[in-house]
């Protein structure tokens, strides 16, 4: 009797920590899907900003070109001048 009285609460226990062990586990699985959809989202963004800093050095290295050919130009200019 006593020994049935004692397996049946140590069965209570062992179901008390089954039952906090699944909830631990559903937490931490909820933290990591939480997790997962962080760096998604930061893979994302860094994704665009990788996308506009190549069109940014696009277009700045387009602007230097324009800008060495006009100080070319204006460097002729000058020569002509300076030669007449």
């Amino acid at each position: 009797m006593a020994m049935e009285k004692e397996l049946r609460k140590r069965n209570e226990e062992l179901e008390k920590a089954l039952k906090e062990s699944k909830k631990r586990e559903e937490e931490m699985r909820n933290e990591l899907l939480k997790t997962w959809h962080r760096l998604r989202v930061a893979e994302d963004a860094e994704e665009r900003l990788c996308s506009q800093l190549g069109e940014l050095e696009a277009e700045a290295l387009n602007q230097a070109r324009a800008h060495n050919a006009r100080v070319l130009f204006l460097m002729d200019q000058l020569s002509q001048l300076s030669a007449s």
